[in-house]
């Protein structure tokens, strides 16, 4: 279910490092408090890793509980942008991408660059 990510209606990817030992109440105040979301949004998954990037945790309220995920890879570890300490909503493309092992931003973007005087 979480490598294929049908039936989500978001996927929230919440950048940084998050201590995974918190259950389901400190990651919904997390949520709640620290990027203003509502953690009983219905099949809306929020992804948290920490300091080893070889598990996440997962998120999700189905609208009668919260469903805990925890995902260990035993090979390679999860691309996670750390540098950010806000949430971001993946594309289901980019959702793909960080569950196969691929980074979702690049390092060094490419920046468009403007020249005075000169227009388009």
């Amino acid at each position: 279910m979480l490598k294929e990510g049908n039936g989500f209606k978001k996927v929230y990817l919440c950048a940084g490092f998050t201590d995974l030992r918190r259950g389901i109440d400190g990651l919904a105040r997390i949520i709640r408090f620290q990027f203003q979301l509502d953690p009983y949004d219905k099949n809306t998954l929020f992804l948290f890793c920490g300091k080893r990037t070889d598990r996440i945790k997962g998120l999700l309220w189905e609208g009668d509980g919260f469903l805990l995920l925890y995902k260990r890879i035993e090979n390679g570890s999860f691309q996670w942008p750390r540098s950010i300490e806000e949430v971001m909503e993946l594309t289901p493309q980019q959702y793909q991408m960080l569950m196969s092992g691929m980074e979702i931003l690049a390092k060094h973007p490419i920046q468009e660059v403007r020249y005075p005087g000169y227009a388009l």
